[in-house]
């Protein structure tokens, strides 16, 4: 059984592992990862590479993510929405998807694992993927362990597979950036991004890299 981290807006590639599965398990008994893809989400604005990151209640050292909480002390939400919308208003399907995207960024689940797993039920569904979610009861080792190979500090490795380019926005001005949050891929193929998905998925299964 297929395990992961759960993910605000995951990166693309937690979602080509997805589209190839019937059922996979989210992650609820580790203790909480600082910077990682867990509480923030990577697009492409037209400075480059922008981190948005969602705010968190203080937690202590240990604390399993399944207890930690999302801060609405300040309007974040709105900051995130704005970015998002000025990264991709100009792309073919942003016009198309952003009804649906919207309450997603504006939602206000108390804990940060339900919040994820509503987004990434969600992004699913537009997708067309039918794939079935579920917790962890225990922490178990896996082998790869997906779970620490998805992360921002990881980025050499994963890149190191063979991920296709397509069109991004601004690539004029800073070149193509792979991998990035699935709404830069889902604003930008729309309909083919369950496609690239899959094919993206064979090459993660193959080992094909560049």
């Amino acid at each position: 059984m297929l395990t992961l981290s759960s993910s605000c807006f995951a990166p693309i590639i937690q979602f080509a592992l997805i589209s190839g599965i019937e059922n996979y398990k989210i992650e609820s008994k580790e203790h909480f990862v600082k910077q990682s893809f867990r509480s923030r989400y990577q697009i492409y604005g037209a400075n480059g590479l922008l981190n948005l990151v969602v705010p968190l209640k203080k937690w202590k050292n240990h604390t399993p993510i399944e207890k930690i909480e999302v801060s609405y002390d300040e309007d974040w939400q709105q900051l995130h929405w704005r970015s998002i919308e000025s990264a991709y208003r100009a792309s073919p399907f942003f016009e198309f998807y952003d009804e649906e995207i919207k309450p997603l960024v504006f939602s206000k689940e108390v804990n940060l694992i339900q919040r994820n797993t509503r987004i990434e039920s969600t992004i699913l569904k537009i997708l067309g993927i039918p794939t079935i979610n579920g917790f962890t009861k225990s922490y178990d080792q896996q082998e790869p362990d997906w779970r620490m190979l998805i992360n921002p500090k990881n980025k050499v490795e994963i890149e190191s597979f063979s991920m296709p380019k397509y069109i991004q926005v601004f690539e004029d001005k800073h070149g193509f950036i792979p991998n990035l949050s699935i709404l830069d891929l889902l604003f930008n193929l729309g309909p083919e991004s369950k496609l690239y998905l899959k094919q993206l998925n064979q090459a993660l299964i193959n080992g094909t890299k560049n």
